[in-house]
């Protein structure tokens, strides 16, 4: 089998151990060189994504990975990567790893020196990649937590099915906490984590009991990142929520004052985005048959629904085209999207009220402060999946 050379600034342990080997002593071992990159790419982008000092946004990092790497190596180890996997030769070798019987026939091809060293190299390697999953499993938290508190504004009867009932009231947060621990106690912890990047917090597991501690710390990262995306989405925004918090805290009136800055907010971010004339579009070329996105006015003049403008503008205006799959049919609006949409109108219903009762009890406040941190977690998730979902545009020359 023909050597290769680094494809990329980082190593795997598994891959500079294996190319230090004879080639007919890996080909005993069913190690091939398609098996050899595909750990160094893994490995090298786990490390990457995981580099404290690096402070390029991750999409960035990868691509320079991709740019500095041998792409004739890389696209001869990808090729062989595809074929193996077409032929099933990965999940073989992955059975015989997992066997006794092909331990037990490394270790006496190798010998005990060599095959600890190999069981370490692979072992250093998975940790790499097991902190990339722990801070990838953390990193979702964020949306977690906005998850949770935008659909806790739906109540029951707003749901059509049961099954989107039962999806909406899942506790994301308890899950990714679960997620978390679990890959602590049979992941980490059988792991030599100090080879890796890893901190002190890295290694520190989520406690469930700590679970409201955990939430407060992520809703307010949640704020932050919804404030952000708002800012990009359309700046003098901003200030209806400056406006909002300022009322809640200075103001005798903030309550009604706060709720119209937030109602202003979401009709003005979703319409100066998609005025009707777009939303009527997109519903037509998209949604044609949903009853729920348009209506006629008095007038006869037909007219989107605030549903209909908040499913368009967490589409951002992109096709609701999706695969089908064995619990997605692919017709009408994905559930991720359709949830988050009925999110956003639900807190605008609520604000409406609260707006017009204006009683100013502490009572009112709560529930206001209740549908602030909603509407963040709706518009964070709305902006992000949006701008996912809108059609790609060449930039202008």
């Amino acid at each position: 089998m023909q050597q290769s050379t680094s494809i990329g600034t980082y190593q795997s342990r598994f891959a500079t151990y294996a190319r230090s080997l004879n080639p007919s002593l890996l080909s005993t071992l069913r190690i091939d060189e398609a098996t050899i990159l595909a750990a160094e790419v893994a490995v090298s982008i786990c490390k990457l994504l995981t580099d404290s000092d690096n402070s390029q946004p991750w999409m960035e990092r990868i691509e320079k990975y991709f740019e500095d790497a041998d792409t004739s190596a890389l696209e001869e180890g990808f090729e062989g990567m595809v074929k193996d996997f077409q032929d099933g030769k990965s999940k073989i070798w992955v059975e015989k790893y997992k066997n006794d019987g092909y331990r037990d026939f490394a270790l006496r091809l190798l010998g005990a020196a060599r095959y600890r060293l190999l069981i370490q190299a692979l072992k250093e390697d998975v940790a790499v990649a097991a902190l990339a999953l722990r801070r990838i499993v953390r990193g979702a938290m964020p949306f977690a937590v906005a998850w949770s508190d935008s659909v806790g504004t739906l109540t029951k009867d707003q749901l059509k099915a049961k099954s989107k009932a039962d999806f909406a009231a899942l506790n994301v947060v308890h899950l990714v906490i679960s997620l978390d621990g679990l890959l602590g106690e049979k992941v980490l912890a059988k792991l030599p984590m100090e080879v890796t990047a890893a901190t002190n917090s890295d290694v520190t597991a989520w406690k469930m009991e700590g679970a409201a501690d955990l939430v407060s710390q992520f809703r307010s990262l949640v704020a932050e990142a919804s404030a952000k995306r708002v800012e990009r989405a359309n700046s003098p925004l901003i200030r209806k929520i400056k406006g909002a918090r300022a009322a809640l805290t200075y103001s005798e009136d903030g309550t009604s004052q706060a709720a119209n800055s937030l109602i202003e907010l979401i009709d003005r971010i979703m319409g100066e985005a998609y005025p009707p004339h777009a939303v009527l579009e997109w519903v037509d070329a998209n949604l044609p048959n949903e009853p729920e996105l348009t209506h006629f006015d008095k007038d006869q003049k037909r007219k989107p629904t605030k549903y209909g403008e908040a499913l368009c503008f967490v589409y951002g205006g992109g096709s609701v085209l999706r695969p089908a799959t064995e619990h997605d049919e692919s017709e009408g609006p994905s559930l991720i999207h359709e949830m988050i949409a009925r999110a956003v109108v639900s807190t605008r219903n609520r604000l409406q009220k609260i707006k017009h009762a204006d009683t100013g009890s502490p009572e009112e406040r709560e529930q206001l402060l209740t549908l602030f941190t909603a509407l963040e977690g709706a518009l964070m998730l709305g902006l992000s999946i949006g701008k996912a979902s809108a059609p790609f545009e060449l930039p202008a020359v």
